[in-house]
């Protein structure tokens, strides 16, 4: 289910026109293999120009992408894949039951595209249902449960995906999951914690508790996982499309189970969902041109304001407080307008023209002191008065140099863990993306207003920011999960790589953040910040918030130079491996 879309108005130069290893343990895997990149590469004609790259948080999930790569497919039926069998694999961060993101890269025609499978609110949708009896929000509605759940737009947006920019018949490119779902795998430990965590909750639904507690039981990481429920839902999306999901038994299912237990769904919310094709962001930054997302997603937005911001300042000449001081206020900004204007481009009229405007940057620029930290206190109000953290990230490269940047979720840790009955589809918990009670932050901290309020058939506001970054003589693959950190992971990731950096230097490098609101900067705890560089920022003005490491960025950079690859998943994550593979 397609419909093509442009966002409202002309962005100003930064926005074109608006086996049976199978069933061996698997962590989060890398697999690398050198690739030629169409009409972007002029490497020689050898052997490792005619592979490809493959990043995803699962090994399972990268062996799909390169089966069928394999069988003829391309990075789009590959992305398929790896999506596909994450559902299956990684329930705890993305699936069939939430959606997701996409800038894709046609090789031949030198095209880039964004897919828009951002869930959506149903039309029943109420702040009432949000709202204890004396208006506070009620936390567990809105993450936990049917009335969690927005409508899922993951398998309407493959399926368009498939029979738009595939090789494969979509059948083909599901093959995999659906083999994982019946025969079984060993559960990850994160998904065994994730259970664990979610266990009191998943109990209140029948079919939650059937599927991630069977007979009762926790599952253990060296016993069999089977999702035979899931497997039957594939194959009717594999047989009929996107109506094998939104039509039929398995709408019918998914009605019926929400409603019993005090959701809203209806058969047409599910009739009338739609995967939504639009002109992705693109920006030019220190000679690099960043292909990113637009509207829905508020990451490329900020992202785009947060570079231009930046653009004429020579941040290598700084020392490290002044430094980490220009990025922190250029995200503070950048995020001020995220929680002001940002919202579903269907509904809210959003001054984009201004936003990705260099000039726009150039005034937010002269607001920021040299010496002394921006309250967010002292920048206009939150709110225009009308104008994560459970995801994952994969990236693709094929032999042919067809790009994907996909990332998914469904929210927070096992979304709503609401199982929607027989249909063994996990739901999400993205109502929670909207500013469902104006002024008051969601699951990340975010505030919002009017722009993101919830309304029926409406697309909540999302932090995910696949982007693919490319200049003269390098590329590179980025993203990650990571609630609203997501954005500023993204943006010091394209930093680094800029600086020159490989991926295994980008993913490593520690982290700060600054969203606005609360006012403060989260650093990296471990960090290698030296403690007078920190004595600076506090005499500056600025409040130091030692976090525990978040994210878990995959990162595929091609040096043209040299012809080499290198690839990286996150360090923080204890199970990462590398993997060098050769694909014919």
């Amino acid at each position: 289910m397609i419909e093509r879309n442009t966002p409202h108005g002309d962005a100003v130069t930064t926005c074109r026109p608006p086996a049976h290893g199978r069933l061996r343990w698997h962590g989060i895997l890398l697999a690398l293999a050198i690739g030629s990149f169409g009409m972007l590469a002029h490497a020689q004609d050898t052997a490792a120009d005619k592979t490809a790259a493959v990043a995803s948080a699962n090994a399972l999930a990268t062996e799909a992408g390169f089966e069928v790569l394999a069988r003829g497919g391309n990075a789009v039926d590959a992305a398929i894949a790896v999506g596909a069998s994450l559902s299956v694999v990684q329930p705890e961060a993305s699936g069939m039951g939430g959606g997701f993101l996409a800038v894709i890269h046609d090789a031949a025609t030198g095209k880039d595209t964004f897919i828009d499978a951002r869930e959506m609110a149903p039309q029943a949708v109420s702040e009432k249902d949000y709202l204890k009896a004396d208006g506070t929000p009620n936390r567990d509605t809105s993450l936990n449960g049917p009335l969690a759940a927005g409508i899922p737009g993951f398998p309407a947006g493959i399926a368009y995906m498939a029979g738009k920019y595939g090789k494969l018949p979509l059948a083909v490119s599901l093959s995999p999951a659906i083999r994982l779902a019946e025969e079984g795998f060993h559960p990850s430990g994160a998904l065994v914690r994730s259970i664990g965590h979610k266990a009191d909750v998943l109990r209140r639904y029948p079919a939650s508790s059937g599927k991630f507690m069977p007979g009762g039981k926790m599952p253990q990481e060296t016993g069999i996982f089977r999702d035979p429920n899931q497997a039957k839902t594939l194959k009717a999306l594999a047989e009929k499309g996107a109506d094998g999901f939104y039509k039929g038994a398995v709408a019918k299912e998914l009605v019926k189970s929400v409603r019993a237990a005090g959701g809203t769904w209806t058969l047409a919310d599910l009739a009338s969902y739609r995967a939504k094709e639009r002109q992705p962001i693109e920006l030019t930054y220190a000679g690099y041109k960043i292909v990113t997302a637009p509207p829905p997603s508020s990451g490329g937005v900020a992202l785009a304001e947060m570079l231009n911001i930046l653009a004429p300042i020579d941040l290598k000449s700084m020392d490290e407080a002044h430094r980490i001081h220009y990025l922190v206020e250029a995200m503070r900004r950048a995020f001020r307008d995220h929680n002001e204007y940002l919202g579903d481009p269907d509904f809210v009229k959003m001054p984009l023209d201004m936003l990705l405007s260099p000039y726009y940057a150039d005034g937010l620029r002269q607001s920021i002191l040299p010496d002394q930290a921006t309250k967010s206190a002292w920048l206009p109000s939150v709110h225009a008065k009308d104008p994560g953290m459970h995801t994952t990230h994969y990236s693709i490269i094929d032999k042919d140099g067809n790009m994907v940047s996909m990332t998914a979720t469904v929210n927070t840790t096992l979304g709503s863990s609401f199982v929607a009955g027989k249909t063994g589809i996990l739901l999400n918990n993205e109502m929670d993306d909207f500013a469902l009670v104006s002024g008051q932050p969601n699951a990340f901290g975010l505030i919002g207003g009017s722009a993101n309020a919830p309304v029926g058939g409406k697309r909540m506001l999302s932090s995910m920011t696949p982007s693919i970054v490319v200049g003269k003589d390098r590329l590179a693959v980025i993203g990650s999960p990571g609630g609203s950190t997501i954005i500023t992971q993204v943006f010091e990731g394209i930093l680094a790589f800029i600086d020159g950096k490989n991926a295994g230097e980008i993913t490593a490098q520690k982290r700060i953040h600054h969203q606005f609101l609360p006012d403060r900067v989260d650093i990296e705890k471990g960090s290698d910040i030296p403690a007078d560089v920190l004595a600076k920022l506090k005499a500056m003005g600025y409040e130091i918030n030692d976090k525990e490491s978040w994210g878990n960025m995959n990162v595929v950079v091609w040096d043209k130079t040299t012809n080499t690859k290198t690839a990286a998943s996150d360090p923080r994550n204890p199970n990462g491996l590398g993997k060098v593979e050769t694909i014919h």
